[in-house]
């Protein structure tokens, strides 16, 4: 296939996870799977790949927990990063560096960018009117404050955002509001703060959007109008103790805004992994060299924060950093058409998912179902359909009965192919142009699409088996069933190669019956399309999914089960 783009540099990146809590299967969907598939994907393609991410770990939804169970905001959060990098590990995460807020690294680099952005002239402090508990003897910024939002009355609007409508917001403009630690209503004091001035970068920032032709619609649409709206100054100081300390002057014991904070971590981390691997100067070739390409895979709550924030402080910074070339903005994930929540049980946690089945079956799922054009539900009837009908019948099954074949007709190796029949032809052609649309999608960020094509070869792979009947040829035509398996195995060959980055453990499983190289020299997406020489000598086949034997009720009892024994 001849790719539109070439693309020699490439970072993929996720939104950063805010560990106050485990993340659930819609912050996984959303940004850090579909990061790691695209990331996989592009790794394949031969790109010089670098993937990262890290633990959002600063901010007052933190504090507020630490505050809740007795403990500092640094014991809270060194525990719950542990805890979450090693479940993406068990996810099969991809990560080349899945660093934290409160790396060094990442400190220096916030404060050096800021100051640089500071003597540009963007940033200015004021006084303003600022929420204060008198209960509890302190300001409330962000999540130290709920009430009712401005915009749309939402009745439990946060004191940085409204989760119904999206919209930014500060503290002060909440009616009703209320301190989150004691419930009792706020007096308005004055206090000073740092800000970055927004308007001053619009007229960039649109054309930055405008000229942008790899941004979804969606992205797009949705920044232009914010623009369109008048940006205005926005605080990147609070008044909270928990966070990297301002660097400006006269700023003591103000801390940097978490969402200037968690956006800089891109480069950070970036930068951090250059170190790691003995390459400093390596994290240049994908912020400042203009033929690199960097895609964001975000929640679309996330969409501003990618598209006008991180911009305008790259921009504002003076220096030629890459702007976000794509931002894959995925919708909601709802559970029965809620939001997750933990504290009312509503929503799958990604550790207790992985209680119930294997990673590759939930990574499959997911992006075969993946919210990318509005709110989806999830549903354990979904799930078994999905695993039950796509995985097993047909995916699973066209792969095992082809192997098992060989193994028992052909002494394990592929048959040398004689007078190939035009619809044999025609099915290698068919499946070329599957493989290639799957690329095509990969490299439009349309990820359910290429997951449910990948099911599609498996169905026509099965369709093909049936309609000429090997198992009757074998007895009667021995080189017809030859050529039809010849077929068959590179359909299972192609397979291998393009199920990689949603299945990695079952890919390798595939690689393993099949005795690729997958050791000596690495697999590349283009040799999903190389056909299997004949005499090739393949392994034991064995079946690679079972079907699940139970219904919704039966699985949500299982999953409370699960989540009395985690408690």
């Amino acid at each position: 296939m001849e790719r539109a783009v070439k693309l020699e540099k490439t970072l993929i990146t996720s939104a950063w996870p805010y560990i106050n809590v485990t993340p659930h299967l819609g912050n996984l969907v959303g940004s850090i799977l579909s990061a790691d598939v695209a990331a996989r994907y592009y790794r394949l393609r031969g790109d010089d790949v670098i993937m990262v991410s890290g633990s959002d770990e600063h901010g007052t939804p933190i504090e507020v927990e630490a505050i809740k169970q007795g403990i500092t905001p640094k014991e809270l959060t060194d525990k719950n990063h542990a805890f979450v990098a090693e479940l993406f590990k068990k996810w099969e995460i991809s990560y080349d560096n899945y660093t934290r807020t409160e790396s060094p690294v990442h400190k220096k680099f916030v404060q050096n960018l800021l100051m640089k952005i500071y003597g540009n002239g963007y940033i200015f402090s004021k006084e303003m009117q600022m929420l204060y508990c008198p209960h509890d003897k302190r300001f409330l910024p962000d999540r130290f404050v709920e009430g009712t939002c401005p915009n749309c009355s939402h009745v439990k609007a946060r004191g940085d955002q409204c989760d119904k409508c999206g919209r930014l917001l500060e503290p002060t403009t909440l009616v009703d509001p209320y301190c989150v630690l004691c419930n009792n209503t706020p007096i308005v004091k004055t206090t000073k703060h740092w800000y970055i001035d927004l308007s001053k970068l619009s007229d960039k920032l649109k054309r930055y959007l405008t000229n942008n032709q790899e941004l979804p619609a969606n992205a797009k649409n949705f920044s232009l109008n914010w623009i369109e709206e008048g940006l205005k100054p926005r605080a990147i100081t609070r008044d909270i103790a928990w966070g990297i300390p301002a660097p400006f002057p006269g700023a003591e014991n103000k801390t940097i805004y978490v969402w200037v904070d968690a956006v800089l971590g891109y480069v950070s981390a970036t930068i951090e992994y250059s170190q790691w691997i003995g390459e400093p100067e390596k994290w240049q070739e994908f912020w400042l060299n203009k033929k690199a390409k960097t895609f964001y895979f975000v929640g679309k709550d996330n969409i501003p924060f990618h598209t006008i924030i991180l911009p305008a402080l790259l921009l504002a910074s003076g220096e030629e950093y890459n702007l976000p070339w794509n931002v894959s903005a995925t919708e909601f994930l709802q559970f029965k058409g809620k939001k997750a929540s933990k504290s009312q049980r509503v929503g799958i946690w990604i550790d207790e998912a992985l209680e119930m089945f294997p990673v590759d079956w939930w990574r499959f799922f997911l992006m075969a179902t993946r919210p990318e054009t509005k709110d989806s539900n999830f549903s354990w009837d979904l799930f078994v359909e999905k695993i039950n009908s796509d995985l097993n019948d047909t995916f699973g099954n066209f792969i095992h009965r082809t192997l098992m074949f060989l193994n028992s007709k052909f002494e394990s190796q592929i048959p040398k192919p004689l007078n190939l029949s035009n619809d044999d032809k025609q099915i290698l052609q068919t499946i070329k142009e599957k493989v290639d649309n799957m690329a095509i999608d990969f490299e439009n960020s349309k990820l359910q699409s290429s997951a449910n094509t990948l099911i599609s070869l498996g169905r026509i792979g099965n369709q093909y088996l049936n309609e000429n009947e090997p198992w009757k040829l074998i007895k009667t035509e021995k080189q017809k069933a030859a050529n039809v398996f010849y077929i068959a195995s590179q359909i299972v060959k192609a397979i291998a190669i393009v199920s990689k980055p949603f299945m990695p453990n079952i890919a390798s499983q595939i690689c393993e019956i099949l005795n690729l190289p997958i050791n000596k020299k690495p697999l590349k997406w283009d040799n999903a399309l190389q056909p299997l020489p004949s005499g090739h000598k393949i392994n034991k086949s064995k079946p690679l999914f079972k079907k699940i034997d139970a219904n919704e009720e039966e699985l949500e009892n299982k999953l409370r089960i699960i989540r009395k024994s985690d408690n």
